[in-house]
C-alpha cells in the first residue's frame, strides 16, 4: 500500500476546505458586520474563512487539472507520497498524539508532557532512559515555571492537582 501525491492533494484541499467552512459558519454566529465601535468579533474570521475555502477550492481544482493536462503532469500526480514504512511511522506518531491528548485530558498537561517527552526522548530519540527521563523531568518543571510563576497561567493539572493540594 502506497499513498500517491493526488490523494493527499484531494485529501488536504477537502480537509482545510471542512475548516474554513466550521470557520465560517462560527464567524457568522458571531456576526462579522462592520459596527460603528468597529468589527464584530467574527469579521476576521470571516474573511480568514472565506480565503481558506478559496485556497482550498483553487488547490482541488489545480490538482484535478493537473491529472487530466498531460502525461507529466499526471506522472508527478501518481508519485508515492508515503510507502508503508513512512505510513507506519507516522501512524505510530499519530496515535502517541492521541494517547497523549487523552491523557492530558485525565491527568493533566504536566504529567503527560514528562511522560510524552520521556517517551519520545527514549523510543524515538535514542537516548538512554535515565537521560530521557532527565530530559522530560526538566522539561515539564520548566513548563511549569514558566506558566505557573512567570506568566500566573495556571494549566490543567488533572487529579495530581488535589493530591497536592494545590488551589
Amino acid at each position: 500500500m502506497a499513498v500517491k501525491r493526488f490523494h493527499v492533494e484531494i485529501a488536504t484541499a477537502i480537509g482545510t476546505g471542512m475548516l474554513g467552512i466550521a470557520g465560517l459558519i462560527g464567524a457568522t454566529e458571531l456576526g462579522f458586520s462592520w459596527e460603528k465601535s468597529g468589527p464584530e468579533a467574527g469579521y476576521f474570521p470571516f474573511y480568514i474563512s472565506l480565503i481558506l475555502i478559496t485556497a482550498s477550492l483553487w488547490n482541488l481544482g489545480a490538482a484535478i487539472f493537473r491529472l487530466n493536462a498531460g502525461r507529466e503532469a499526471a506522472r508527478e500526480l501518481a508519485e508515492t507520497f508515503l510507502d508503508r514504512e513512512q505510513f507506519r511511522r507516522v501512524a505510530v506518531f499519530l496515535c502517541e498524539m492521541v494517547a497523549f491528548v487523552t491523557l492530558t485530558l485525565l491527568m493533566g498537561l504536566y504529567f503527560s508532557s514528562a511522560l510524552y517527552i520521556g517517551w519520545t526522548a527514549w523510543r524515538h530519540g535514542g537516548y538512554r532512559l535515565l537521560t530521557a527521563i532527565g530530559i522530560s523531568v526538566s522539561f515539564t518543571a520548566a513548563q511549569y515555571v514558566l506558566f505557573e510563576i512567570a506568566f500566573l497561567v495556571p494549566l490543567k493539572k488533572g487529579p495530581i492537582e488535589s493530591w497536592l493540594g494545590i488551589y
